[in-house]
């Protein structure tokens, strides 16, 4: 079971997609996202399977991503942050996001 504390060591933000581009080097379809979490934050770089989203669906979206998890090395990509999504029927990644317009780098709490 996780406790409390568990759950408040995560730093879960809103963020928008500035930019979407194709990861061609990765082994499974994957976009290279630049995430903007406004001033406190800055912009971060993700790499996500999720090309069940066209670029231009993405750009401008607002996402929710784990911000404090430690970067890794995807292909030619330092992944800064985890974009969250949850698979639907069809195990495509439907992403989370706001119902409304929130301020960038807002925390999930």
């Amino acid at each position: 079971m996780a406790t409390i504390e568990d759950f408040d060591r995560l730093d879960m933000r809103v963020g928008r997609v500035r930019s979407v581009e194709e990861l061609a080097e990765a082994r499974k379809p994957a976009w290279k996202l630049l995430i903007d979490f406004g001033p406190e934050i800055g912009t971060k770089r993700s790499s996500a399977q999720i090309t069940n989203y066209a670029p231009e669906d993405l750009a401008g979206r607002l996402v929710v991503a784990v911000v404090n998890f430690p970067p890794r090395q995807i292909g030619p990509v330092r992944s800064e942050v985890l974009v969250l999504g949850v698979p639907d029927e069809e195990e495509r990644t439907i992403l989370l996001r706001p119902d409304g317009e929130v301020p960038l780098g807002g925390r999930i709490f």
